[in-house]
């Protein structure tokens, strides 16, 4: 999934960036609330991660911002701790509040489970036709066969069946899974479906993933 993280310490930041990007997302990040809301205007980020403290103003005013226009999810990591603070900041529209200073395995559970929130089938899993995913072990299965994935692979595949019955775009794959700072080759996206569909094929023989000439991919639903 794509997210953003909002955060002016730039050590704090490398780290939140770095972790998350292992966890299989792709991140964004921004240093100040303008540049944060300038980003949010024309990305649709799956979870911001919005510290409250920041140079230009107050963090808050870009959360009441996004839940008002309902476009994304919004973690406070800040280090205002107090239980006023926290009923403010979740009365504010944040899905989670987090303070600092944190554990990161905690920070990518909340964050693991936020994202399944909206998207949630019978829990926490997706299933599209005899595939089954599951975002909080990052485990799939074809059948009953379990499909070792990647990081990478696993989100490809993720926001494919979040768009089931839809054909997506390689450009959308490569904005939601990859980030604004991806400077690898341009056939990136063919390689990693390329790489799932022969891993999620294998158990079955029976293709998964169709690739619409000039368009996109489409995962079967049947």
């Amino acid at each position: 999934m794509r997210l953003l993280v909002v955060e002016d310490d730039a050590g704090l930041a490398t780290v939140l960036v770095r972790g998350l990007r292992e966890e299989g997302h792709a991140v964004d990040h921004a240093a100040t609330l303008a540049r944060a809301d300038d980003l949010c205007s024309y990305n649709d980020y799956a979870l911001v991660v919005l510290d409250l403290g920041l140079p230009d103003g107050d963090g808050l005013t870009l959360c009441r911002k996004l839940k008002a226009d309902g476009r994304t999810r919004v973690l406070v990591l800040t280090a205002r701790g107090s239980a006023t603070e926290r009923v403010i900041g979740l009365d504010s529209g944040a899905d989670d509040y987090v303070t600092k200073p944190f554990d990161f395995g905690e920070l990518a559970a909340r964050v693991r489970a936020v994202l399944r929130r909206p998207v949630t089938v019978g829990g926490s899993e997706l299933r599209v036709g005899d595939i089954r995913l599951d975002m909080a072990t990052h485990r799939v299965w074809r059948g009953d066969v379990l499909i070792p994935l990647t990081a990478k692979e696993f989100a490809v595949l993720q926001y494919l069946m979040q768009q089931s019955g839809q054909t997506v775009s390689r450009t959308e794959l490569l904005e939601q899974v990859w980030d604004l700072h991806y400077e690898g080759t341009s056939n990136i996206v063919d390689v990693f479906v390329s790489t799932l569909r022969r891993k999620l094929d294998l158990p079955t023989g029976r293709a998964s993933l169709d690739t619409v000439r000039g368009v996109g991919f489409h995962l079967r639903e049947q």
